[in-house]
């Protein structure tokens, strides 16, 4: 195991490349099963959530290549085997295989999917959606078991605008018969995402990005060549670091409409934020001024930004509310930060932070991956070292981090942990 180290008061300057969209990319992979031949897609992040992924394709039987950020995934020889536990356990994703295998196979058996522990987070608009399709769906022994003689086209509402549902009946809706409208769906960059490739195959699908989506089932679906679009939380984060440390930043490879309300806000406390075609400028201006976020379903503040913004917050005049209402469970960096010096209170779904705080190094543990992302940034504006635990979270989101930051000038490296930090860290 390996701890992450970073010392703070070095300034930020230079170019740092954002890579594909993760929560693009989970989806992405299970969605080339759905295919009769071969589908590249293009530009994914080196990460472990995508490695895990890939393992599962080939669990089924799918041949799965990689070359640098492509992956060759040839879905011809899968079948609709059971992933009951094992790898399925590491991701939320995973679910995404339950979409995809009902389309295809008829059937599915997968593990309840695992990933971050952010407080319950039910897949009940997923199986609603499902058994209006046509499905039987249990739950024996901890896994979903998916039954189906056929799937017809419904229309499908959903009580709570979901990401995950939205893409899952997408995958199991486009073979089916006739027509499925999706209503209240959520309009994410990586719903688009999904349905262009889907597209490419052959699908017929209309709506996508806004909150009613349509899909003309058809009887196959080919293979294509898809390019995953830019990851807007990792630009994001870069975007929250260089505002924290930044000299002059330029974030490459972005789509800036996707980071809209995170300009707004970041605009909002005096920082310097230039749009370009594929580029963010970020030039840190003092002071900075607090300011109050909301997190809410896109196109509104990100709850995967939340986080590394609550860091960012410590160093603003004044008093910052910082209010999650996708994750109430989202606060468990905010302890970390405590160790840090941080003048932070949680208040039921909110949390009070009060500037500007001189951050000191501490020893701290990411509880899942964007917690990961705040605690960096906090150590980039911290006096002395920081000692993070926990980076099995960070890699399953963030691409080279250390790299992309040492290039821009930060002090970071990884070090090997001592046998007594290890059990230290399993027993804490």
């Amino acid at each position: 195991m390996e701890k992450l180290l970073v010392e703070g008061g070095h300034s930020l300057k230079g170019q740092v490349r954002v890579s594909g969209a993760k929560n693009s990319a989970v989806a992405l992979l299970p969605a080339a099963i759905l295919a009769e031949s071969p589908v590249t897609i293009e530009g994914l992040p080196n990460i472990s959530d995508v490695d895990t992924l890939s393992h599962l394709l080939q669990e089924i039987g799918g041949r799965v290549s990689k070359r640098g950020q492509d992956i060759y995934i040839d879905p011809s020889d899968m079948i609709s085997m059971p992933l009951p536990n094992g790898r399925v356990k590491k991701l939320r994703a995973s679910y995404y295989f339950m979409g995809a295998m009902l389309g295809r196979f008829k059937k599915a058996v997968i593990g309840l999917p695992g990933g971050c522990h952010l407080g319950p987070r039910p897949i009940d608009q997923h199986i609603k959606g499902f058994e209006a399709l046509g499905a039987q769906v249990t739950n024996e022994q901890g896994a979903i078991y998916l039954r189906a003689e056929e799937l017809r086209g419904a229309r499908i509402y959903l009580d709570v605008v979901s990401v995950g549902a939205t893409i899952n009946i997408m995958l199991a809706a486009v073979k089916a018969k006739g027509r499925t409208v999706i209503e209240n769906a959520a309009k994410e960059p990586e719903i688009i995402d999904v349905a262009t490739l889907l597209t490419s195959m052959g699908a017929k699908i209309k709506g996508a990005g806004t909150d009613v989506i349509r899909i003309e089932g058809v009887d196959h679906l080919n293979g294509c060549q898809h390019t995953i679009i830019p990851d807007r939380i990792e630009a994001g984060t870069y975007t929250i670091m260089a505002a924290a440390k930044g000299e002059e930043v330029i974030i490459d490879n972005v789509i800036p409409l996707h980071l809209e309300s995170l300009i707004a806000k970041l605009r909002e406390m005096g920082i310097v934020v230039e749009t370009r075609d594929d580029q963010l400028l970020v030039r840190r201006s003092n002071p900075l001024k607090s300011v109050d976020i909301k997190t809410l379903v896109y196109p509104g503040f990100p709850t995967d930004l939340q986080q590394p913004f609550t860091s960012l917050l410590t160093q603003a005049t004044g008093t910052g509310v910082v209010t999650d209402t996708i994750y109430q469970a989202r606060f468990k960096h905010i302890d970390e930060l405590r160790r840090m010096n941080a003048d932070i209170k949680v208040e039921g779904s909110s949390a009070i932070v009060n500037g500007p705080i001189t951050l000191q190094g501490a020893k701290v543990k990411a509880s899942d991956l964007r917690a990961g992302a705040a605690l960096v940034a906090a150590g980039l504006m911290a006096n002395g070292v920081t000692e993070i635990t926990g980076l099995e979270h960070i890699d399953r989101g963030y691409e080279n981090l250390v790299e992309k930051l040492s290039d821009l000038g930060a002090v970071i490296w990884r070090e090997k942990m001592t046998e007594a930090e290890i059990e230290q860290f399993q027993n804490s």
